[in-house]
């Protein structure tokens, strides 16, 4: 399968903004396992501002733009630094692609991001994709990684989006507010009433939530690529995730699109 994995801040670093040593290194190899089963693999990491933010000792996320550049600037390094250096250890070279939303829109550069991803994975090598964040402005941007994930899973026609997130999957309500929430394990049609669930941004240092997660199943759903929410705080769940165990919340694409 072809699978694209995206990464949540939340599950990459402490809530410091610090570097969280065990899951990144649970995530490379088990990554690194699915490649050597054969899968092909991509990765939209998030974590570049909220690196950032623990690297420069900023009391909080920032909110105006330059601080935000600045901070994804010296984030991106770190955070490259650490997959290049991990996924080393299990012989699987990486390459960065930084785009913006216009590299997105433009038929003619997102031809090109699509090539350079197919040339990579050609070569073996593994993709790692991030918004860049260094010179994005609220006008060219994204805006959030579960969005830019969807994205690259429909343009690259891959098979499966996991979006590794720090909750379950989609509940019947916040099961941080509510003991009687209940996971919801199946997902085949995006109604009014899925739409609803949709809650406030997720972590302090990330930008998500369940609704961008839910707007990220619509677009898979709709283009013919599965989807599945789960918690990343144990990065063997992409084992599972993999085999068709199920595992947190699963959205069924419409294979009718494809």
């Amino acid at each position: 399968m072809r699978i694209v994995i995206k990464i949540g801040t939340s599950t990459l670093t402490h809530t410091s903004g610090n570097l969280n040593i065990r899951h990144i290194e649970g995530l490379c190899k088990a990554t690194s396992d699915l490649k050597n089963a054969g899968h092909e693999i991509i990765l939209v990491s998030s974590g570049a501002i909220g690196m950032g933010v623990g690297k420069l000792g900023l009391p909080c996320r920032p909110t105006d733009m330059p601080t935000k550049q600045a901070a994804a600037a010296v984030g991106q390094c770190e955070l490259m630094y650490f997959y290049d250096k991990l996924f080393s250890e299990y012989n699987h070279t990486v390459g960065q692609i930084l785009i913006t939303g216009d590299d997105l829109e433009s038929s003619e550069r997102s031809s090109n991001f699509r090539n350079t991803v197919e040339r990579l994975l050609a070569l073996n090598a593994l993709p790692i994709i991030n918004e860049n964040d260094t010179v994005s402005t609220d006008e060219i941007k994204v805006g959030d990684n579960d969005t830019l994930a969807a994205i690259v899973a429909t343009a690259t026609k891959a098979d499966l989006l996991i979006l590794l997130s720090d909750i379950d999957g989609l509940y019947t309500a916040d099961p941080r507010r509510d003991a009687s929430a209940t996971l919801i394990p199946d997902v085949y049609e995006m109604t009014v009433e899925i739409a609803a669930l949709a809650g406030d941004a997720g972590s302090a240092l990330g930008t998500g939530g369940m609704k961008t997660k839910l707007n990220a199943a619509a677009l898979c759903m709709q283009s013919g690529t599965d989807m599945v929410i789960a918690n990343g705080k144990h990065p063997e769940v992409l084992y599972d995730v993999a085999e068709g165990k199920p595992i947190g919340t699963k959205f069924h694409a419409n294979k009718e699109s494809q």
